[in-house]
């Protein structure tokens, strides 16, 4: 195995506290070392020795999720009040990575700017109605692999999976000027479904406000029932893991579980009575 990136450990922040962690990797790495990348998300690097039959990396964490009101704020900056946003040299250089478009996509543009006409140009509203309306268009499918697909082939299929509609949304934002970041992690919104996946939404940066969750595979505004994990200009650098393995005749595949619970108190969530579910 090559030398990997590991990013399973959920952020600790204003929104969210990380109260515990702890990941076993079988087998034990030659070495490793903990990071910070560019967007704040902590990451584990890992090296190997030898040659090994599989990889197995098993994590415990337990999350107090913080912010219950996702409209707490004011946006600070008139520039950010209508859409198309224009962004004044202060925000523009840093900014400049969440603003990118790898394919703009005219089908794109001229939805984001119906809903945009529709909510008198209006930032706040377009991104709560661009949420519901991407929820409300699309039929959402489980596709365990594979990459997102592009935004103008998601808005023809009206099919997709939540990273798919994250990438919309995403661009749908750009388009207008407004900086956007794809974000993974967990929802637990939905406690009938007992099989788990990792979840994909969108954050976008408002002036007053700073990194606002959307999520529109539920169509809502991000509260206290996600947990982030990782957070990046594009979806690719917030894989749960990225490396790679070489080797005669040598292949692949991923097997995952994901488990959850909701303790009631957070003396249940620090000091829990039964093992820590995984």
């Amino acid at each position: 195995m090559e030398p990997m990136t590991v990013r399973l450990r959920p952020r600790s922040d204003c929104w969210q506290k990380l109260h515990q962690f702890k990941m076993e990797l079988d087998p034990s790495p030659e070495g490793k070392t903990e990071l910070v990348d560019l967007d704040g998300t902590s990451s584990t690097f890992l090296w190997f020795s030898n040659t090994h039959p599989n990889l197995n990396i098993t994590t415990t964490s337990w999350v107090e999720t913080l912010r219950e009101n996702p409209f707490d704020y004011i946006l600070r900056d008139p520039e950010f009040i209508e859409l198309p946003v224009r962004l004044s040299n202060d925000y523009q250089f840093p900014l400049e990575p969440y603003l990118h478009r790898n394919a703009p996509s005219a089908t794109v543009d001229d939805f984001a700017k119906k809903i945009s006409q529709e909510v008198n140009h209006n930032t706040v509203s377009f991104l709560s109605t661009l949420c519901s309306q991407i929820h409300e268009i699309m039929d959402i499918i489980l596709r365990l692999t594979g990459d997102p697909m592009s935004p103008e082939e998601l808005l023809i299929t009206k099919k997709g999976a939540c990273r798919d509609l994250t990438v919309l949304f995403i661009d749908a934002c750009r388009s207008l000027g407004l900086p956007a970041r794809y974000t993974s992690g967990y929802y637990y919104g939905d406690e009938e479904f007992s099989n788990r996946e990792l979840h994909a939404w969108a954050e976008v940066y408002l002036p007053g406000g700073g990194w606002r969750g959307y999520d529109p595979s539920i169509g809502l505004v991000v509260s206290n029932q996600h947990v982030a994990v990782a957070s990046a200009p594009t979806w690719i650098l917030t894989t749960p893991t990225t490396g790679n393995y070489r080797g005669t005749g040598a292949d692949s595949s991923l097997d995952f579980e994901i488990q959850m619970e909701t303790a009631d108190t957070l003396d249940k969530l620090v000091h829990p009575h039964h093992q820590p579910q995984k």
